[in-house]
C-alpha cells in the first residue's frame, strides 16, 4: 500500500501521538494522571490497571509509525490508527453520558483524539469508501 504524504503526516501523528502517550502513563503513571487532576496513590494493582493499556497503546504507535517506513506494514498501521482514535474518543463519549461531565483536561484530551480521529478519516477516506463500495469490509485498508 502506497501512502500519499498527507497520509503520511496523519499516520505519523498518530503514531507518536499514541507511541508518547502510552510511554508517558508506562513509566511515570502519577504525573501524566496529575495532570488531569487524577491521583493514583500508591497501590500496586491502581497502578498496574493504566500500565496495561498504556502498553498496547505505545504498541499501536509502535505500528502506525512502522507504516511510514515499510509500506507491508500500511495497511495496519491505518488500521491501528483508525482504531485508536475512533475507540477513545467513543468511550469517552459514552463517560460523558453515564458519569456526567470530566475535567477540562480530560475534555481537551477528548477534542484531540476527535481531531485525530477526522485527520485519519480524512487521510484514508477514499480508501474507506472504496472497499466498503466494493463490500468487503475485511480489506478496508488492504489496498
Amino acid at each position: 500500500m502506497t501512502l500519499t504524504r498527507f497520509q503520511r503526516i496523519a499516520l505519523g501523528i498518530s503514531g507518536v501521538t499514541a507511541l508518547g502517550i502510552g510511554a508517558f502513563i508506562l513509566s511515570a503513571p502519577h504525573a501524566f494522571y496529575a495532570s488531569y487532576g487524577i491521583s493514583l496513590g500508591g497501590d500496586a494493582s491502581l497502578l498496574s490497571e493504566p500500565r496495561a493499556p498504556a502498553a498496547g497503546l505505545a504498541a499501536f504507535g509502535v505500528l502506525m509509525l512502522a507504516g511510514i517506513v515499510r509500506s507491508a506494514f500500511s495497511p495496519v498501521s491505518v488500521v491501528s490508527a483508525l482504531t485508536v482514535f475512533l475507540a477513545f474518543p467513543a468511550g469517552r463519549l459514552l463517560g460523558l453520558v453515564v458519569d456526567g461531565v470530566p475535567s477540562v483536561s480530560v475534555l481537551g484530551a477528548m477534542i484531540i483524539e476527535l481531531a485525530i480521529a477526522a485527520l485519519c478519516l480524512i487521510a484514508f477516506r477514499d480508501r474507506l469508501w472504496r472497499n466498503a463500495s466494493h463490500g468487503s469490509g475485511s480489506r478496508v485498508a488492504a489496498s
